[in-house]
């Protein structure tokens, strides 16, 4: 099965030696998308619904790019840095993924990059 890496030149630069995402077959493996706007690579406002909304929105950007949108997502993992902002999350979360949600997992992490509050990765289905 052939391999297929990129990163689209509407998503935020990658900070380290990685690719945005990765085709295999049919289906598409995201790398964690954290809060960067796209035109300054730099972090949205230190706050979780701005930052959890940027993430979807770059999310949705890395999709986009290969013909996919955020109902072809099956899966999502989310890392933040405080799960007592688990709620806030979901009611952005909900905003963008509106029915037949994916299955998901969340978990608490010590940190991010760059000082991000929320990093997302998808797999999702062509």
């Amino acid at each position: 099965m052939e391999k297929k890496t990129f990163s689209p030149e509407a998503s935020p630069k990658a900070i380290g030696p990685y690719n945005h995402a990765t085709r295999i077959g049919d289906l598409l493996f995201t790398a964690g998308q954290i809060p960067l706007d796209p035109m300054t690579n730099q972090i949205v406002v230190d706050d979780i619904a701005a930052q959890t909304t940027r993430v979807l929105e770059n999310l949705r950007i890395l999709l986009e790019s290969e013909g996919l949108d955020l109902a072809h997502v099956v899966k999502t993992t989310i890392f933040m840095i405080d799960l007592s902002e688990f709620g806030k999350l979901n009611e952005i979360y909900a905003d963008f993924f509106t029915h037949d949600y994916p299955s998901r997992s969340t978990v608490q992490v010590a940190a991010l990059p760059m000082g991000a509050r929320v990093e997302i990765e998808a797999i999702a289905h062509y």
